[in-house]
């Protein structure tokens, strides 16, 4: 019995750890976002593809028109074309391919639903602040810890001259911001002009903004909006114009039509007298036959006829669809870059921020210097939105990241004076003597 439980010892050992060691790899292996039970944070951009089995031609169709690249707004609501605003809540990635296949299925009355699958294009950055060499905006991946924020910002030391060159870079980043929050908001304001209808783009000017550059940047947008109206006006002037000119050779058509309902009357007329002839004998069967042949071709003119008719007709319906289609199209379009134009104005906002925060804290803690020879201590403070409001948590060198944080990060500094060398034997004060002098 004693041979046999030694043999099973080491057994049961192994399986345990073996099996430890699997529920280890798979909590590192989880990722902080799917852990969270929504992937989909605000100002992550996801790829839709969407497919649909069509069993007549016995393959998969792709719905390009509805697939794409898309971005989670602020409000956590992705806009699809067909299906428009769609909250995502906390839906996780099957979640939400469900609720859009559902959606579809409801709206276009489709008897199967459509295969629906989602991939994250790219997370929310974050953004590592504080005492460290070259805070910033930084790409999230899964399985970012705060060490490893720590590391990608490179680490806490920080000399003078690299201060004053890092406040240099801080304020020509929030300087090219502004810049390009103010092109963004120019293409909004043309946007919106040309959706409206409008005759001439209102824009609004921005306080503290540099008025030559804003005036280029404005001139340039008139520009493009001056073309682009003439272009459409282009456009709808040869539809209108190939309209009527369809209408017109209807009516020439119609004309010709009455000329061979004339014809064909005429032609039976002298049919119908021949005929009569020819029974009573006063005429040649020939004469009758000749007349026949003239009906009938006639008559053929005279379908041709119909027949152009039904197609100018129908180029007609044909172009004025076109017409009406136009307008709808360009409204479609420009509402699509209007939401998109919108999200990179968010986030441009969200970076200058950000931004502007680093260029206070670069110059706040610019003056203070780190003692030489001595380890800091650093404490890490994660700011993170959840429900709309940020909420601060002090973290560890091992605390999983989320798309969108905040990154603090806080070198203490231990001060230096006489007390501290009294406290220390031979440590020299601030004059040159030692503790055990001064404490005689």
């Amino acid at each position: 019995m004693y041979m046999k439980l030694s043999h099973r010892v080491p057994y049961v050992f192994f399986r345990a750890t073996f099996v430890i060691s699997a529920l280890v790899f798979l909590a590192g292996a989880v990722s902080p976002v799917l852990a969270d039970g929504s992937p989909f944070a605000p100002q992550t951009k996801i790829r839709l593809t969407i497919v649909q089995w069509m069993p007549a031609k016995g393959q998969y169709e792709r719905w390009d028109a509805l697939g794409g690249d898309y971005t989670v707004s602020d409000e956590r609501a992705v806009f699809l074309p067909l299906l428009g605003s769609l909250s995502v809540g906390n839906l996780d990635n099957a979640g939400l391919t469900s609720e859009i296949a559902k959606r579809l299925q409801e709206k276009i009355g489709l008897v199967q639903t459509p295969t629906v699958s989602i991939e994250i294009i790219e997370y929310p950055p974050i953004y590592v602040i504080g005492d460290v060499t070259t805070p910033g905006e930084y790409k999230f991946r899964s399985g970012l810890t705060v060490l490893q924020s720590l590391a990608m910002s490179g680490g806490p030391v920080r000399a003078a001259s690299q201060q004053q060159s890092q406040t240099v870079r801080l304020a020509g980043e929030l300087r090219d911001i502004d810049h390009s929050l103010l092109r963004s908001a120019a293409k909004i304001a043309r946007l919106q002009a040309e959706m409206a209808g409008a005759k001439e783009i209102t824009f609004e000017q921005p306080l503290g903004a540099d008025q030559q550059f804003a005036t280029g940047i404005y001139n340039q947008e008139r520009v493009i909006f001056e073309a682009r109206a003439s272009a459409l006006d282009r456009q709808s002037k040869s539809l209108a114009e190939l309209r009527d000119l369809l209408t017109t050779e209807i009516d020439t058509l119609q004309e010709k039509l009455k000329g061979a309902d004339d014809n064909i009357g005429s032609v039976e007329e002298q049919l119908s007298s021949v005929k009569t002839l020819v029974e009573r004998g006063l005429t040649v069967t020939s004469r009758q036959m000749d007349l026949q042949r003239l009906l009938t071709t006639y008559r053929s003119d005279r379908l041709d006829l119909v027949t152009a008719i039904m197609r100018g007709r129908q180029a007609i319906s044909e172009t004025t669809r076109n017409l009406e289609g136009l307008n709808d199209g360009r409204r479609s379009e420009l509402a699509s870059e209007l939401q998109s134009e919108q999200a990179a104005l968010d986030q441009l906002k969200l970076k200058r921020e950000m931004t502007q925060k680093l260029l206070l804290d670069e110059l706040s803690t610019g003056d203070a210097s780190r003692t030489r020879g001595e380890e800091p201590l650093l404490t890490f403070t994660v700011s993170r939105r959840d429900k709309g409001q940020v909420n601060q948590l002090p973290a560890s060198e091992m605390t999983a990241l989320l798309p969108g944080d905040v990154v603090r990060v806080v070198q203490s500094r231990i001060a230096e004076g006489p007390s501290q060398s009294q406290a220390i034997p031979g440590v020299p004060t601030e004059d040159g003597t030692h503790s055990n002098q001064a404490s005689q």
